[in-house]
C-alpha cells in the first residue's frame, strides 16, 4: 500500500519524547477527581463507537477519529472511561497544548503496558465504569459529540414558542389546567396591550385635530374666483371624511370656538359640490341620517342597483327559467331567501329584453324593491283587488300570478300613454283576470268600490331611485314637496274608502312610495290615521326593513308607525322604498266623505271667482221672454255649415282625395234647399 493522503499532507508523526511520558506519569499519580478534562469539541462526529467496559492494564484502546485543528494536527481526545464529574479544580479552563509533542497522533499505542498500569484509569473498578453517565463516550447510548445547545434542540419536538418544560411534562389534567391558565394570562396581556395602543392612537388623534373650516373670511372676489374654478374632488372627499370624523366625536376633535352647526353647514356645501345635489334636497336627505350613514347613502346613490327579474309563475318555474337563461350565457343567482320568484343578474351575453323567454312572458324586468308592496298586500285567490296606479304592470301581474289568474284585478292608471305599456305586459305575461281602466284614482270610490284589497303605489318625488334618475338631484324643490304630499293624501283617503271592511278574507290596504322623505311617507300615513279613524296600521310581515319614524325634527307621530318599513340603498342594496299596511275595521263615517261640495248662500269672499253652476236646459223649455233676455243667443246654421264644409275638405286632402269631387252634388242639394227656403218665406209673407 502506498502512503495515505493524510501522511502526504502532514507527514509522519514525531517521536514521543521523555517529557511526554513524564507528564503521563504525573497525571496517573493525581487523584481521579483532579484529572483535568478536555474542552468539549465543537464539531459533530459522524460516527461514534461504544467503548468496552474492561479496565485491565494491558487492554489496548482504539482512539476514535478526532477533529482536525486549523494547523492540520489532530487533537487528543478525552479518555473514555472517566465518568465522574470534576470538582472545584476541574472548573479551571482547559490548558491548551504548548507544543506538538503534547498532541496525540491517534495512530498507535505509543506507550508500553507498564505505563498503562500506572495511569489514571487503573484505579477504576467495574462498578465505577458501569456508572458512567450519558455525557461520556463510554456510555451505552448513542453518542453525540456536539455542544449542549444542539442536544437540547433535538430533545423537544414542539414548536419554538414552547419551552422545554412543556415538552418534558406528561399530559394530564393538572397540565391542562396550567396551560389554560397560561393561555388566559397571555390573552389578557394581549388585550391590555391592544387597549393601550388604542388609547395611544386616540390620544394621537386628539392631538392631530383635522382642520376643516377656514380661518379667515374670504372676500367676494376670492369667492367668485373659487366658484368659477372646477372643484377638486379629491380635496372635497377628504374634507367630507374629516368633517364626518369630527361630527362623530365632536367633543374631542372639534376646533376651539367652532360650533356643530358650522361643521354641518360645511359638510352640506361639500356634499352639494361633490355629488351635485341642490342645497334644499341635500339638506332634507342629510337630516334623515347620522352624518356617517348619510355619507353612505349619498355614496350608494352613485352606483346602480343590481338588475333583477321576476319569474312569471303563470308560465314557468324559477328553476326552469334559471336553467334556460344559464344556457344562454346569463350569470345569475336568487335575489335572496325572502323572495321565491326573484333572480339577480350579474352578467349576460344577450339582451334581457329580447330573449325568447322574455317574449314568451316567462319573466319581467322588475326592481327587487317592487316585490315588497305586493308581498305585504298578499292577495288571495278569488278576491277583488284594485291597483290604483298600475303602469307599467309589474305589481299588477305579480298580484295576478299570486292569485293564479282567479278573482279580478282592476288595474287603473290615469295616463293613457302609460296604460298602453300596461296592456302589453298584461297580455305578454298571460294575466287573464286583469281589467285595465283609465280614471283619476281620486274618483275611484264613486266609480267602483268594495274591494277586498287595494294597492296604492303613489306617485312620488323619486328620492329613493336617484341611482336610476340622477335628475332628481336638482329638479326637486320646495314646491314639489308641498304638491306631492297633498296628492298622496287625497289618493290614500280614496283608497281607504274603496276597501270593503266587511270582507271575509281582506279589508287591507298597502301604501308605498319610492321615496325616503318623511313628508311623503310618515306624514301622509299620520294624516290618514287622523282623518279615517276606521283604519289602523298592522304589521307588513316583511322579513327585513327598518322601522318607520315615530318622531322627526320635533314632530311626533303615532307609535304604530313602527310597523311601517323603510328600505335604503346603502343597507339592503335595493331602491329606497317605504311600505305601510292598513286594516280597515269599520265603515267610513258619512260626515267624513264629501263627494260634492256643500252649497251655501253665504256671500263670496273677496277675490273668489263666482261660478254659475245652473244646469243648461233645452230652448223649447224656456219661455220666449226669457229667451230674448238671454245673453247666450241662438246658433247660425249657415255659418256652421260653412265651417263644416271646410273641415271636410281638409280631411279629404289629408287622405289624398280630391275635395272637388263632392262639390256638384252638394251644390244641387244646396240649390234645392235654397228654393225650398224661398218658397217658405213667400208663404209666410202672404
Amino acid at each position: 500500500m502506498g502512503v495515505g493522503r493524510r501522511m502526504k499532507k502532514q507527514g509522519p508523526p514525531e517521536a514521543l519524547s521523555e517529557e511526554h511520558f513524564a507528564k503521563l506519569k504525573r497525571k496517573a499519580g493525581l487523584p481521579v477527581d483532579d484529572v483535568p478534562t478536555e474542552a468539549p469539541n465543537k464539531k459533530k462526529r459522524k460516527t461514534a463507537e461504544p467503548a468496552p467496559k474492561a479496565s485491565g492494564a494491558g487492554t489496548k484502546k482504539t482512539a476514535p477519529k478526532a477533529n482536525r485543528n486549523s494547523n492540520g494536527v489532530k487533537a487528543t481526545p478525552a479518555p473514555k472511561q472517566n465518568g465522574k464529574a470534576p470538582k472545584s479544580k476541574a472548573k479551571k479552563p482547559v490548558r491548551e497544548p504548548e507544543s506538538d509533542e503534547e498532541l496525540s497522533d491517534g495512530l498507535g499505542d505509543g506507550f508500553s503496558g507498564s505505563e498503562l498500569d500506572n495511569d489514571e484509569f487503573s484505579g477504576l473498578d467495574d462498578n465505577e465504569v458501569e456508572g458512567l453517565g450519558d455525557d461520556f463516550l463510554g456510555s451505552d447510548d448513542s453518542v453525540f459529540d456536539s455542544d449542549v445547545e444542539g442536544q437540547n434542540e433535538r430533545r423537544a419536538m414542539f414548536s419554538d414558542d414552547e419551552d422545554d418544560s412543556d415538552a418534558e411534562e406528561t399530559l394530564n389534567a393538572a397540565n391542562i389546567v396550567g396551560l389554560s391558565r397560561k393561555l388566559d394570562e397571555q390573552k389578557a396581556r394581549e388585550e391590555a396591550e391592544a387597549q393601550a395602543e388604542l388609547e395611544e392612537a386616540a390620544l394621537q388623534t386628539n392631538i392631530d385635530r383635522p382642520h376643516v373650516l377656514d380661518d379667515e373670511e374670504e372676500d367676494d372676489l376670492a369667492l367668485k374666483t373659487k366658484a368659477l374654478l372646477a372643484p377638486d374632488l379629491q380635496l372635497l372627499r377628504t374634507r367630507i371624511t374629516d368633517t364626518i370624523r369630527v361630527l362623530d366625536d365632536f367633543a374631542n376633535l372639534a376646533e376651539e370656538g367652532r360650533s356643530r352647526a358650522e361643521y354641518t353647514s360645511q359638510l352640506l356645501k361639500d356634499i352639494c359640490a361633490y355629488y351635485g345635489y341642490s342645497e334644499y334636497l341635500a339638506e332634507k336627505l342629510l337630516n334623515l341620517f347620522q352624518p356617517r350613514e348619510a355619507f353612505a347613502f349619498f355614496e350608494a346613490n352613485e352606483t346602480a342597483r343590481p338588475v333583477v327579474i321576476r319569474t312569471n309563475t303563470l308560465r314557468t318555474h324559477r328553476r326552469d327559467l334559471a336553467q334556460a337563461l344559464i344556457n344562454r350565457g346569463v350569470t345569475l343567482e336568487p335575489v335572496g331567501k325572502w323572495s321565491k320568484v326573484g333572480l339577480q343578474i350579474f352578467d349576460s351575453n344577450v339582451p334581457l329584453g329580447a330573449t325568447p323567454e322574455y317574449l314568451a312572458g316567462h319573466y319581467i324586468l322588475q326592481a327587487a324593491s317592487s316585490f315588497l308592496p305586493v308581498m305585504a298586500l298578499g292577495p288571495q285567490e278569488g278576491e277583488r283587488v284594485l291597483d290604483m296606479a298600475a303602469a307599467p304592470g309589474g305589481k299588477t301581474t305579480h298580484m295576478a300570478a299570486m292569485m293564479k289568474n282567479t278573482g279580478c284585478v282592476f288595474a287603473n292608471d290615469p295616463s293613457k300613454a302609460r296604460a298602453k305599456g300596461l296592456i302589453g305586459n298584461v297580455h305578454r305575461l298571460g294575466a287573464r283576470n286583469v281589467i285595465v281602466c283609465n280614471y283619476d284614482a281620486r274618483e275611484f270610490p264613486r266609480v267602483i268600490g268594495g274591494f277586498d284589497r287595494v294597492l296604492l303605489d303613489a306617485p312620488c318625488s323619486g328620492t329613493g331611485v336617484i341611482a336610476k334618475d340622477p335628475s332628481v338631484k336638482t329638479n326637486k324643490d320646495e314646491k314639489d314637496f308641498m304638491v306631492l304630499p297633498h296628492t298622496q293624501k287625497q289618493l290614500l283617503l280614496a283608497a281607504i274608502d274603496s276597501v270593503n271592511h266587511a270582507s271575509k278574507t281582506g279589508g287591507y290596504l298597502v301604501y308605498s312610495t319610492c321615496s325616503v322623505t318623511v313628508e311623503e311617507n310618515e306624514q301622509v300615513v299620520q294624516y290618514a290615521l287622523n282623518k279615517r279613524p276606521n283604519v289602523k296600521l298592522v304589521s307588513t310581515e316583511l322579513p327585513f326593513g327598518k322601522e318607520g319614524f315615530t318622531s322627526y325634527m320635533g314632530k311626533k307621530f303615532d307609535p304604530s308607525l313602527r310597523l311601517t318599513r323603510r328600505y335604503y340603498p346603502h343597507t339592503y342594496n335595493v331602491d329606497g322604498f317605504f311600505v305601510a299596511k292598513f286594516h280597515k275595521i269599520g265603515p267610513t263615517p258619512a260626515n267624513l266623505v264629501r263627494d260634492k261640495p256643500v252649497q251655501t248662500n253665504a256671500a263670496p269672499e273677496a277675490g273668489e271667482q263666482v261660478v254659475d253652476k245652473t244646469p243648461i236646459v233645452a230652448d223649447e223649455d224656456v219661455p220666449e221672454n226669457a229667451r230674448q233676455d238671454d245673453d247666450f243667443g241662438g246658433f247660425d246654421d249657415e255659418e256652421d255649415a260653412e265651417y263644416m264644409e271646410r273641415a271636410k275638405r281638409s280631411a279629404m286632402r289629408r287622405r289624398g282625395l280630391d275635395p272637388k269631387a263632392l262639390e256638384k252634388p252638394k251644390t244641387n242639394g244646396q240649390a234645392k234647399e235654397k228654393k225650398g227656403e224661398g218658397k217658405a218665406k213667400n208663404k209666410k209673407k202672404t
